[in-house]
């Protein structure tokens, strides 16, 4: 589910940047009224700006809810446990007031005083 939810978003946030790009700022209009307009264009003098800007609208609301969908899955996800956490059982601590023991040098952990391990 998450990764459909990132491919729209992505697929949504390039077809915004597509769309704004491809529309007409509010100086376009002048450059038309001297014979280098698109007045005759697929969708008439003012259907291609009609159509952009409800396109763009559209993209846009979907990147807003897909965004939010992102957000929402992101802060419901269960926390990774760390490694201490995961082991914690292994782990014995020491019983307050006692001393760790630990061995003498040369004395080998588990053996006798005077064995020698092999």
């Amino acid at each position: 589910m998450e990764t459909l939810l990132w491919v729209v978003h992505v697929v949504a946030a390039l077809g915004v940047i597509g769309l704004v790009l491809m529309q007409h700022g509010k100086g376009a209009d002048m450059g038309a009224a001297f014979g280098s307009g698109a007045s005759g264009s697929l969708f008439g003098s003012s259907g291609s700006a009609n159509f952009l800007s409800r396109a763009t609208a559209v993209l846009a609301s979907v990147f807003f809810i897909t965004s939010m969908g992102l957000t929402y899955i992101s802060s419901h996800k269960a926390k990774p446990v760390g490694l201490m956490e995961s082991h914690k059982e292994a782990i014995q601590p020491l019983a307050p007031g006692k001393p760790a023991s630990v061995p003498a040098q040369g004395e080998a952990t588990g053996s006798k005083a005077g064995e020698i391990p092999k």
